[in-house]
């Protein structure tokens, strides 16, 4: 027989928590159980690979440790893990032990929240353990409640050795129902695989960053065919030749990973998307900020001064660029 205890707790020297499950080790240990122990608090980066430690447990111990409100965030990671990444078919058979010590009010609540999930995950909760510690010293030294315990592990392990069933429940209609998932139907070997790669910090990056450059590259491809023309379309209408204005503007726009080329010779306006040779000034900006240049809305050289562009070249032709170019 095999049992996993997952502890949700911050591992604090006064956790009561701490102490029960180490009496219901002892007694599963006596009684022949082959126990093994994940302190959730430790394994904190790799809570989504966890699932997979359930495969051939018979039984799992749930103990969380309230200590202001609910079951804490390292429990329900590992419980919200099991629902996205675990084998349900394994799960149904596995039988599962609630323990909650709270050293402030919630106890029977977090209790409750435990069953449930258990219940929505398909698997067997049994009769677990609840209580309210004032004083952890109290609490461990006192004979009864260490026998309590015992007895609570003694009859933990009788329910899995003879397979107890349990009256059936409306979860079960439920997660039929209502509960059901919106994404891939992956089988447990695919989701087994893909909880791996969320728990690698290193993958989810590479993903990010692959997706952001992605959308940026959408991003060009879209605006080529609408925000191109209109671009250039403003520029044309706004422009007020200068005869002794002659320079190159490279404009980077950041999002749309492209460059608006603006190359005035006195009276005369070429606009093309491209890279100059060797601009007299490069600009950087985000499509919005160059949307609000050419509405109006905000002078080149405001945008330079306010940080929402950056240049660098000749900046007695950045200063100028508001002078051909009346918007």
């Amino acid at each position: 027989m095999r049992v996993n205890i997952y502890y949700g707790g911050r591992g604090l020297i006064d956790d009561p928590t701490l102490f029960t499950i180490d009496k219901i080790s002892q007694v599963l240990d006596e009684l022949h159980v082959n126990v093994e122990r994940y302190n959730l608090y430790e394994d904190k980066s790799s809570i989504s690979v966890l699932p997979k430690t359930l495969k051939e447990v018979d039984g799992v111990i749930l103990a969380a440790s309230v200590e202001w409100f609910g079951i804490g965030g390292y429990l329900q990671e590992f419980l919200d893990a099991c629902w996205l990444y675990g084998d349900k078919e394994n799960i149904q058979h596995i039988y599962m032990l609630p323990v909650v010590m709270a050293t402030t009010y919630g106890e029977r609540e977090a209790q409750h929240t435990l069953v449930k999930a258990w219940e929505m995950l398909g698997g067997v909760p049994c009769e677990g353990i609840c209580a309210y510690v004032e004083n952890h010293v109290d609490f461990e030294t006192n004979i009864e409640y260490s026998l309590m315990i015992d007895k609570s592990a003694e009859n933990f392990y009788r329910s899995i050795s003879k397979k107890s069933i349990a009256f059936p429940n409306s979860s079960s209609q439920i997660k039929k129902t209502v509960l059901k998932s919106t994404t891939l139907t992956l089988t447990p070997q695919e989701s087994e695989q893909l909880s791996a790669y969320v728990s690698n910090d290193n993958y989810v990056k590479k993903q990010k960053e692959d997706i952001e450059e992605l959308a940026m590259l959408f991003n060009g491809m879209l605006g080529e065919n609408g925000d191109s023309e209109k671009y250039i379309k403003d520029l044309q209408e706004h422009f007020v030749p200068s005869g002794n204005m002659k320079a190159v503007f490279e404009i980077d726009i950041i999002d749309e990973n492209r460059s608006l080329v603006v190359d005035v010779d006195g009276d005369r306006l070429n606009c093309y998307f491209g890279n100059a040779g060797n601009p007299d000034v490069t600009a950087k900006l985000r499509s919005d900020v160059l949307k609000d240049v050419l509405s109006g809305k905000m002078p080149f050289q405001n945008a330079f001064m306010s940080g929402s562009l950056s240049a660098q070249g000749n900046f007695k032709a950045l200063r100028n660029f508001d002078t051909v170019f009346r918007f």
